[in-house]
């Protein structure tokens, strides 16, 4: 038997006219009639408000102003519809209509996750950020190979240079090279007298209690860099301000997001290639960034593209909340109306 979902709102004149008409018709066009008002469900109320009644028939749906005339021809068209393909033996007909009588674990499950999703996405990049500064802790407190667990988890999602990445326990926050032009702080080279152009070496280093630098802590590294810090920083507490305003806020548009978001970020950090890179020709511009720098380019970058991204996925979860929940409020009342 045809199942027509009829989309509805309260003390609504239209509505009831569509359930009398619906009525009416099942003498001759029988279906099972499943009424789903949408104020009950925030989604299928964003979706359908303005437009109710929204009658689905089968494949076929009507919106308001439909008259009973538009019913009966749609429920005949879906009948037949049927009937053909249980005719041919359509396997996949009949297994679209096994599962919409069924909510199953998955829709379960699909439901939940377009509910909740935005909380695990927060908790993810939370652990992900947070997770680096337990390295240094660990490493302060004499678990070095605890702490280089940490460091060798990250290693292939960050490059983890010393001098481009910030330090705990030490006199400074960080040790940036000469070539920074930082006044007023000891450079990588004072403090380690490593060259900076030998990436795989620097890499390793962590940090250590004294290097006979005035007698002074040195402190050890995070296990993600300056940049990535402010990129994933950024992005997780934009999750949790996208969470807690309940999902609304719109997306960037993607010329503002190129703008403000990849420009910078793509300047500051390939113009540093160079400068890796040892025996360069004299006239080839080299420079290094900055810690407020790649803080900066790095925050922007994480803020703009989960403003782009975030709502974009929001916009795919309503659709799937707006469909399960209808199948839900369907599933429900069929089985309702099976019952003895």
């Amino acid at each position: 038997m045809i199942v027509v979902t009829l989309y509805v709102k309260r003390n609504h004149p239209a509505s009831e006219q569509a359930k009398s008409d619906l009525e009416h018709l099942s003498k001759d066009h029988p279906h099972q009639l499943a009424v789903v008002d949408i104020q009950t469900q925030p989604d299928l109320e964003a979706a359908f408000d303005g437009m109710v009644p929204v009658a689905q028939i089968g494949p076929y749906r009507l919106q308001s102003p439909f008259t009973r005339q538009d019913l009966k021809v749609a429920l005949g068209a879906a009948a037949d519809r049927s009937q053909h393909l249980d005719r041919i033996g359509d396997t996949s007909h009949t297994k679209r209509v096994e599962r919409g009588h069924h909510f199953s674990g998955t829709d379960r499950f699909s439901l939940w996750l377009s509910q909740n999703y935005m909380g695990l996405i927060s908790l993810v990049l939370i652990f992900y950020v947070g997770l680096p500064f337990l390295a240094p802790v660990l490493a302060k407190t004499g678990a070095v190979g605890s702490a280089r667990v940490i460091y060798t988890m990250y290693s292939p999602l960050c490059h983890q240079l010393p001098y481009r990445s910030w330090f705990l326990y030490g006199t400074q926050p960080y040790y940036p090279r000469e070539l920074a032009g930082i006044q007023g702080v000891a450079t990588y080279e004072e403090i380690i007298g490593a060259d900076a152009t030998d990436v795989g070496n620097n890499r390793k280093f962590i940090g250590v209690e004294e290097l006979g630098y005035g007698a002074e802590a040195v402190g050890y590294k995070v296990a993600l860099c300056q940049r990535d810090i402010a990129i994933y920083g950024s992005m997780a507490l934009f999750s949790l301000l996208f969470w807690l305003t309940g999902r609304k806020i719109k997306p960037l548009p993607w010329f503002l997001w190129l703008l403000f978001g990849l420009v910078p970020i793509g300047i500051d950090g390939v113009s540093q290639l160079p400068s890796l890179i040892s025996q360069l020709p004299e006239w080839m511009i080299i420079r290094e960034s900055t810690p407020i720098l790649r803080t900066i380019t790095g925050a922007l970058f994480g803020i703009t593209t989960s403003w782009y991204l975030f709502p974009m996925i929001e916009e795919s979860m309503r659709e799937t909340r707006k469909m399960l929940a209808g199948k839900k409020a369907v599933v429900s009342q069929i089985q309702q109306a099976s019952q003895p």
